[in-house]
């Protein structure tokens, strides 16, 4: 079985510089990358169970997210599957998802967007979030 590396997209440049450091580790152990975009438009309820959306609900957003990680990842002859999780959270979003035993993460990479510290103190951090509640390794990415 080959590994899985999970990359958190959220469109920004800082997930996109994830993502490239992602695809270097995935060149180097054979592994296939996992993108997984939390969209957070839904209810405090569905964080719980966090959902996969069907591909034809994402947005336009979604897909351009989706279809740009898909064109660099496969560029370097790798395998990628993007999903998106609708939730409410995106810290508890994409750690429920890489902690969910079926869907066999063996890493994460996420890009940190460094908003500083008055924003983090009401927005809190989402991969300092992933990085303490992850139970995969955790990289992250200025």
């Amino acid at each position: 079985m080959s590994k899985r590396i999970m990359v958190c997209l959220d469109g920004s440049k800082n997930s996109l510089r994830g993502l490239d450091k992602a695809i270097s580790f995935a060149k180097k152990s054979d592994a296939e990358i996992i993108g997984v975009h939390s969209n957070t438009s839904f209810s405090a309820f569905s964080a719980v169970r966090a959902p996969l959306l069907p591909e034809k609900k994402w947005t336009n957003e979604e897909r351009g997210i989706m279809s740009v990680a898909q064109k660099k990842v496969e560029k370097n002859k790798i395998n990628f599957k993007g999903i998106v999780i609708g939730g409410h959270s995106s810290g508890i979003d994409l750690t429920t998802f890489a902690n969910n035993p079926k869907n066999e993460i063996d890493q994460i990479v996420i890009g940190s967007r460094g908003m500083g510290f008055p924003k983090e103190i009401f927005f809190g951090s989402t991969s300092n979030f992933v990085l303490h509640k992850a139970k995969s390794p955790v990289t992250i990415v200025k």
